[in-house]
């Protein structure tokens, strides 16, 4: 075929489809309008029928149809549309109609209403919105959800962050999940700065963001003054820490008055990048195998024989990698005294981890130099927003007897919970 005819062919395709495009979007549009007016109508005629007994003196209905209001436009999911609502006149004393579907000065759902907020801490720089809302949701859309919005929209953010740092903290804690975030773009020109972030694991079962405090590097000091004030606010000392071994904040939790009794857990998948870091490429592999085989042994005495079999594979070549798994062992198997449906949830610090990927991308998109301030509380808006899909832990009933005491071996409850349930597990090798 010929090249023209082959590129005349194509184009006629791409228009065809974004045709096709269009008039969907056409009919998507139509079909929400159609359903709104015809909600609108049932609505008001049900209001009607259920007063229609109500009459004056003379008889006549003191509840009936008005007309129509005067057309507006309602922005939706789907974009905008154009209805004009039936009106009803209303004649008893103290009452008047109003639509619960569609009520007066609506101009937008309130779903749209959230959207501006969350493509800003999602990633879109202000300067796209205009042409974002527009493609998205049409022409009439850009007057009710303007970036210049955004300041109005940060000034409540910080007042809310402000409020949200000063409440007071009710609810009892069995695992607390700490890191350090560094999001240099927003953290101004001191590259030493990070965010320190907390999140807990109630007696439900539900995870619940604690802290979220701009701090210098990782310091204990930073987070001996954080967790300091959580103490002064209400909380009492959580069973289990879990966190990156490289952190200041063990320090703080060991110095810092109610946290002596919780004990700690570090996390495997930063030890296992930890430990991988001293082996070639072409061993990662085989070597990355091993450390999962440990870290989901069923019990601690299959743990340490695993461990004994990577030590005796990889101790005579890589000696480093061997001394970095023993450091923090301690802290490395704690989880086994522990419940065994938990074990999944506490072995690392994926809640902080996973949720944390949306505040970098965030940052990608800002540009310039920010401050502790302003990252903070930005990564408070995020963390707010994913606290809301945030999961149960698994096994959520197990977690009050976790804050009770219970006494755990390999992940099963023993019946003496008496003696030292709050201890390191006992490593069979000692």
């Amino acid at each position: 075929m010929h090249p023209k005819l082959i590129t005349r062919s194509t184009s006629n395709s791409q228009v065809s489809s974004e045709n096709s495009i269009t008039l969907l979007d056409e009919i998507a549009r139509e079909g929400a309008r159609r359903m709104l007016v015809e909600a609108l109508h049932f609505e008001s005629k049900a209001y009607i029928v259920k007063f229609r007994r109500e009459r004056d003196d003379e008889g006549r209905a003191l509840v009936t149809g008005n007309g129509k209001a005067r057309e507006r436009s309602v922005t939706l999911g789907c974009g905008t549309i154009r209805v004009r609502a039936p009106r009803v006149r209303d004649e008893r004393e103290g009452e008047q109609f109003t639509s619960e579907i569609l009520p007066p000065y609506m101009r937008k759902s309130a779903k749209v209403e959230n959207l501006l907020p969350i493509l800003y801490l999602k990633g879109l720089s202000t300067g796209d919105f205009q042409s974002a809302l527009v493609g998205l949701l049409g022409e009439d859309t850009t007057a009710g959800l303007s970036p210049s919005a955004i300041v109005a929209l940060k000034k409540s953010w910080e007042r809310e962050y402000a409020e949200w740092k000063l409440r007071p903290i009710t609810e009892r804690f069995a695992y607390v999940y700490a890191d350090g975030i560094h999001v240099s773009v927003r953290l101004g020109e001191d590259r030493k700065l990070c965010l320190l972030v907390l999140i807990g694991v109630a007696e439900s079962g539900e995870k619940r963001l604690l802290a979220c405090e701009a701090g210098y590097r990782e310091s204990r000091d930073s987070w001996a003054a954080l967790l300091s004030d959580l103490v002064k606010r209400g909380l009492s000392a959580p069973v289990l820490a879990i966190g990156d071994g490289a952190l200041g904040f063990w320090s703080a939790l060991r110095t810092t008055d109610g946290f002596q009794s919780t004990r700690e857990q570090r996390c495997w998948v930063h030890k296992i990048a930890n430990v991988l870091n001293d082996l070639p490429k072409r061993i990662q592999p085989v070597a990355k195998s091993r450390l999962h085989e440990i870290m989901k042994s069923v019990t601690l005495s299959d743990a340490v024989i695993a461990k004994k079999r990577f030590a005796k594979e990889f101790h005579e070549k890589f000696p480093k990698a061997v001394e970095k798994l023993e450091k923090d062992w301690p802290e490395l198997i704690t989880f086994f005294s522990l419940p065994a449906v938990h074990w999944t949830h506490i072995r690392t610090t994926n809640a902080i981890e996973s949720t944390f990927a949306t505040v970098r991308l965030r940052t990608n998109v800002t540009k310039g130099a920010g401050s502790p301030l302003a990252a903070s509380m930005m990564a408070f808006k995020l963390l707010q927003d994913a606290e809301r899909t945030w999961n149960r832990v698994r096994g959520f009933e197990e977690v009050k007897n976790v804050l009770n005491g219970f006494a755990y071996k390999d992940g099963v409850v023993i019946a003496d919970t008496s003696s030292t349930n709050r201890s390191q597990p006992e490593d069979p090798a000692a």
